[in-house]
């Protein structure tokens, strides 16, 4: 029996938005890591992630072509009646398989670290796990061999020119016998140090932890003091290995009181009972540890393996000692000259009735300190962020206000050399004012390229699909990333000098063959150095396969058979790779897009229903991944 898709489940309608805006050129790009993306010979993995987990985003690339990313959601596999082999494919978690953190369960980690590198000349690009914190390379994860499961989730976030990478771990997991107040098959509580901490790793592989200035909680005199093991993340690292982000200075009344209750009660052994607070309640990772958090810079030595001197950057505001609210600064970006981006909360203008979340610079000034500059916003826009700085000392991040009757961020630059007030381009709208699309930059170079990822639809009532851009900031020209493909990059291949997408067929253990066309789309893009090497995420179109009811891969001849839907059609879902583009040296001119027009009827018509819609659903928020918790006064 065959199967025949017609019509992808294309997540961005590049059509709509395919008008090139003025007669700048911008240069073509090619998807340098996903030559064999759709080849399954001899159980072939998908190149954009570790082997061994589902999805994968590029983070960031320095001047040398070394990108860093993250890999999340590790894949238990199934093995086959009929073979003694493993089945390992490439589709979604099922839900009964989703790590539930718990102190009754053994703690699995779901978020692992890797690098890849232009000049290996065995595997350019190709992922490559790296250990952070004794973390195991999760392909070779043995459930029969304790000592190969991850206790450790880790972040890569950014890296610079010497290799000096950067990040947030958790620890690796504890245990202490629970005796008769065991559960049934339990032996062990199992909980960690700490749940959140900045981390520094040099280019000879030596690791060093930012501890947070709060790692202990004391009540009084009498009680000894516990264990909370603080809160800190490192987001940047500049030239002189000038590291940014921020961390936890103390905790909330009501964390406070929490502890103070694990103090007096008998439940569970004091480092288990905090270890309930600390776990994430919601998909959110929110937890019942609040802390007050600021923005932090640490000074690494000279060889990169110790912190010379750290500094907390000062609030945007002034709280009173009677103030118990949370207060919230990040640093976020850092140029070469030590200036630092980021947010914190702030009276506006000195308004006290007008508190807000905004984004905001750091200058040290002679006496060592950093001194706070709050971005000038209207009242209209009622939250704002920066997320990175060049050297040329232009900021860029994005501000919150409501558009059309929706609330929307909007990405903006601002020139802190100057007194200009913030510029928010023309995106895919014409030169007569702000469309209502969503947009969030992640970088900036320093030829004034930046690149983020903006909203490809103008729906009102529905999730908005996402694409990569590229804006140069000299030529305000403004382009959607999958636009600057070749077409190859695309999935397209020429025929009889007419360029058609590629198909791929696939067979289940039911005899049924799915056919249906490539499709890659870039979603975000994080990071860009100064030859316009951009790493980010690209969905890529593959089948779902069954699962029964308690979560096991339905099995048929040893292979995995299709999912469908309520027509008996196979469905197939868009998972996220890390990808890296790269210019080959051609320019997106109107000449060169009418010689290399891959347009085909891909897309989607307006009125389209998708099928299956929920294999995709995380494609539409595509949070930032170091912002991983809320914070709020609790």
């Amino acid at each position: 029996m065959k199967l025949k898709l017609d019509k992808a489940l294309s997540l961005v309608a590049v059509g709509v938005i395919s008008v090139l805006q003025g007669a700048n050129a911008a240069p073509v790009y090619e998807i340098k890591n996903l030559d064999e993306i759709y080849s399954q010979e001899d159980g072939a993995e998908l190149i954009g992630t570790l082997q061994g987990t589902r999805s994968g985003y590029g983070m960031a690339v320095n001047a040398n072509n070394e990108s860093l990313g993250v890999a999340k959601g590790k894949k238990y596999l199934s093995v086959s009646e009929d073979d003694d082999g493993v089945i390992d494919i490439e589709d979604g978690i099922a839900p009964e398989e989703k790590i539930v953190l718990s102190i009754n369960t053994p703690i699995k980690a779901n978020n692992f670290t890797f690098t890849a590198v232009e000049n290996d000349s065995s595997t350019p690009w190709l992922p490559t796990f790296d250990s952070v914190n004794g973390t195991t390379d999760p392909s070779l994860t043995d459930p029969d061999d304790p000592d190969t499961i991850n206790s450790v989730d880790a972040y890569y976030y950014g890296i610079n020119n010497a290799g000096v990478k950067v990040g947030s771990m958790t620890s690796e997991e504890l245990k202490i016998t629970c005796g008769d107040d065991c559960k049934d098959d339990q032996d062990f509580w199992y909980y960690r140090e700490f749940e959140e901490r900045g981390f520094v790793k040099n280019a000879d592989n030596i690791e060093i932890d930012l501890v947070p200035p709060l790692t202990e909680y004391v009540k009084d005199d009498e009680t000894p003091a516990v264990n909370v093991g603080g809160y800190s993340v490192a987001a940047k690292v500049n030239s002189s290995g000038l590291v940014v982000g921020y961390a936890g200075t103390e905790l909330s009344k009501n964390s406070e009181d929490r502890i103070d209750t694990c103090i007096s009660s008998d439940t569970y052994p004091l480092d288990v009972c905090v270890q309930t607070l600390q776990f994430p309640y919601d998909d959110y990772g929110n937890s019942y540890m609040i802390y007050q958090v600021r923005g932090y810079v640490w000074q690494l030595n000279a060889d990169r393996t110790v912190v010379e001197n750290e500094i907390e950057l000062p609030l945007g505001l002034a709280p009173s000692s009677s103030d118990t609210r949370i207060y919230t600064a990040q640093g976020l970006g850092v140029n070469t000259a030590g200036v630092v981006a980021g947010r914190s909360h702030v009276y506006r203008r000195g308004n006290t009735d007008k508190l807000h979340y905004d984004a905001a610079y750091w200058t040290k000034n002679d006496t060592g300190k950093y001194d706070y500059h709050w971005i000038d916003m209207i009242d209209d826009r009622y939250e704002s962020i920066a997320y990175d700085i060049n050297d040329n000392g232009i900021l860029v991040g994005s501000y919150k206000q409501y558009l059309q009757g929706y609330s929307r961020d909007k990405f903006f630059y601002y020139d802190t050399n100057g007194t200009e007030d913030i510029v928010t381009p023309y995106d895919f709208s014409s030169n007569t004012g702000v469309s209502d699309l969503s947009s969030r930059p992640k970088d900036i170079n320093n030829k004034g390229q930046v690149v983020g990822y903006i909203e490809t639809t103008h729906d009102k009532e529905k999730p908005r699909p996402k694409a990569g851009f590229l804006f140069d900031k000299d030529t305000d020209d403004f382009r959607n990333l999958n636009q600057l493909l070749t077409c190859e990059s695309k999935g397209f291949e020429k025929v009889d000098d007419k360029w058609v997408r590629k198909t791929v067929e696939v067979e289940d253990g039911a005899g049924k063959t799915l056919t249906y066309n490539e499709d890659l789309v870039v979603v975000e893009a994080n990071g860009i150095n100064e030859e316009g090497v951009i790493v980010g995420t690209v969905s890529v179109r593959k089948p779902v396969y069954k699962f029964d009811s308690e979560g096991n891969l339905v099995i048929e001849n040893g292979k995995p058979v299709f999912e469908v839907n309520g027509y008996g059609d196979p469905l197939t879902s868009y998972l996220p790779r890390s990808v890296v583009l790269q210019t080959n040296y051609a320019e997106a001119t109107d000449e060169w897009l009418a010689a290399n027009n891959c347009v085909d009827d891909n897309e989607e018509p307006d009125d389209y229903e998708r099928k299956g819609a929920a294999s995709f659903a995380w494609l539409f928020a595509l949070p930032l991944l170091w912002f991983r918790r809320r914070y709020s006064n609790k």
